[in-house]
């Protein structure tokens, strides 16, 4: 019996392996990227050059751990836009858990100003890639479109939203404020241009 528990347990993880493609990263591993991928967002938004060494070291491991998590720089940057767009977009279902559905809806919204703006300071960073023959938008517009198909749905089927608008309508007109606000002492301005959409949104009979 011993012996078959652990064929089992060899044979689970050959398949897990084999279902992701990699293998799962040990805890330790896990922490090491999430740390890069946090000081990386901060460093290619303020500097589309900043180096790998200096990220490495702001993280606190060294270069050899990071090119084994991102063989090339230009690896490095699609995973960060990546992880900020995964944690935008996997937040909704907690939103909706905590708060009513109008107001997980205006939180996501200040998150979803956040990324934009961070996608905005990583400007430079992602033309690299994109010159590179990269694609780091690849599956962008899908994800922020279910994100906010699953928000709307919430709002509408509580009678809180009007019907008459798509996650399309939303995203063409969310799009323009990081542009319109690009100063950040101007927030206050973006908060309250969000607000009068969502004012916008509501049901009214």
């Amino acid at each position: 019996m011993v012996g078959r528990g652990k064929v089992d347990l060899r044979t689970r993880r050959r398949d897990a392996v084999s279902a992701s493609g990699t293998r799962p990263l040990r805890a330790d591993a896990r922490r090491n990227r999430e740390r890069l991928l946090e000081v990386a967002v901060s460093a290619f938004s303020s500097d589309g050059d900043a180096t790998l060494e200096s990220i490495a070291k702001a993280a606190g491991v060294g270069i050899g751990t990071l090119y084994r998590h991102f063989p090339t720089r230009e690896a490095l940057i699609e995973a960060t836009y990546r992880h900020e767009l995964d944690r935008l977009c996997d937040s909704v279902p907690a939103l909706l858990d905590e708060l009513a559905p109008e107001q997980a809806f205006r939180a996501w919204l200040d998150r979803f100003i956040d990324y934009l703006n961070t996608k905005h300071g990583m400007a430079d960073a992602l033309r690299a890639v994109i010159a590179s023959g990269g694609d780091p938008f690849k599956h962008s517009r899908d994800r922020l479109v279910g994100a906010m198909t699953t928000l709307l749905g919430a709002a509408t089927r509580a009678g809180v939203f009007r019907t008459d608008i798509t996650a399309i309508d939303l995203l063409m007109a969310l799009s323009g404020l990081p542009l319109a606000c690009d100063d950040p002492e101007q927030r206050e301005r973006t908060d309250r241009l969000i607000n009068l959409l969502v004012d916008g949104l509501r049901y009214r009979p």
